[in-house]
Order: C-alpha cells, then structure tokens, then sequence
C-alpha cells in the first residue's frame, strides 16, 4: 500500500513491476499482500472441490443480473493484488487501469478456503483479513478446514481506518451461516459446500 513516505512508495512500485514481470510454473499464483510478494501453490483437490462448489451454487442462486461469481479473478487495491478463491464482483467492472483484474471497489465479497501449513493459515487468518478490509471490501467468508474440526466464518462490515471489521460469525463445520448483505445475501453456506466435519 503506498503510503507518505517516499522510500516505501518506491518499494511497492518496485514489487509492482516485479509482480507484473515475474513467470511462475503452472499451478502457482502470486500475490502482493501487505508490501510482500507472496507465491503460493494453487489448492488441492479438496481445497478446489470446495471452491469449485461455492461458485457453482452461488452462480445458480439469485444474485440478480449485475454481478457474478468468479475464481481466480484478481483483485487490485492501489498496489496490493490478491487472487482469492472466490470474488463476487459486478458484471460491469471492467478491469482495472493496467488491464490485470478488477478494482476492489467493484468486488462485493470474497472468500478464501484456508490451505494446510501455518504459512497459509496465516495469509487467509490474519494478512488477507487485514487486507481486504482496508480495500472496504464488504463480505470476506473465510472457510477453514484447519480450525478445529473446520469453521466458516463471515466477516462484514469492514473497517479501513482500523484493518478490521465491525461483523464476525463464526460457525462449526455442520452448521449453516448465510450471508447478510450484498447480491449473495441469503446465501447459505452449509455442509454441501464444505463436506461433514473434520475427523
């Protein structure tokens, strides 16, 4: 994020230009998360069956004509991109200045499945929560194997000055969750999308 001091403004135009230039084997992303270039691999099997069910669900629900649910869209905010799991974004965003993704102002809700290993736990907990609330993105669902015996948890009402939101509801894998607000509101988030709970 560019900030008052020059020298930090420099840097992410730098990981800016570093991020557009830098050619990943398949089945890897990069990303621009808090002023770090984070590479990762693209999920595993159960990781993308769970994705791969929320599109489709949310693709056959009724969010009206203006917005879509996408995977593997990226998301700008000055100069952090993301690439979550899933985006619903308006149909008419158009892409962003550099033609990379869409603006985060467009983006209406996004959500990550957390990935085995600390690492990633930690991107998808706690530097993309900050993230996409300083974007004042207005629904982060977080779905998460690696919390007990697995959880979803819906954040609204995101906070920017703070890297935080006002609104957070955590369920146990097993129970339903429904999203509050925006074109998916409504949108129940239950066992046929993450599977039973974890053994």
């Amino acid at each position: 994020m560019i900030g008052d001091d020059p020298d930090e403004a420099e840097l992410d135009r730098v990981l800016w230009r570093v991020w557009r230039a830098v050619e990943l084997p398949e089945g890897y992303r990069a990303e621009i998360i808090e002023g770090a270039l984070e590479v990762q691999r693209i999920g595993r099997v159960r990781h993308a069956g769970i994705v791969n069910r929320l599109r489709r669900a949310l693709s056959e629900s009724e969010m009206g004509d203006e917005s879509g649910a996408f995977q593997g869209l990226a998301v700008v905010h000055r100069r952090s991109v993301w690439i979550p799991d899933l985006v619903i974004a308006r149909l008419d965003a158009g892409a962003d200045s550099e033609d990379i993704g869409v603006l985060a102002s467009a983006v209406h809700l996004v959500a990550e499945v957390v990935s085995r290993g600390e690492r990633h736990q930690d991107r998808d907990r706690v530097k993309k929560r900050r993230a996409y609330a300083r974007a004042d993105i207005p629904v982060y669902v977080i779905i998460d194997d690696y919390d007990g015996q697995g959880s979803v948890t819906v954040l609204t009402d995101p906070r920017p000055d703070k890297a935080d939101w006002g609104g957070i509801h955590r369920v146990p894998y097993g129970t339903d969750i429904t999203i509050p607000k925006g074109p998916a509101k409504g949108f129940v988030i239950g066992e046929a999308i993450t599977g039973p709970k974890r053994a």
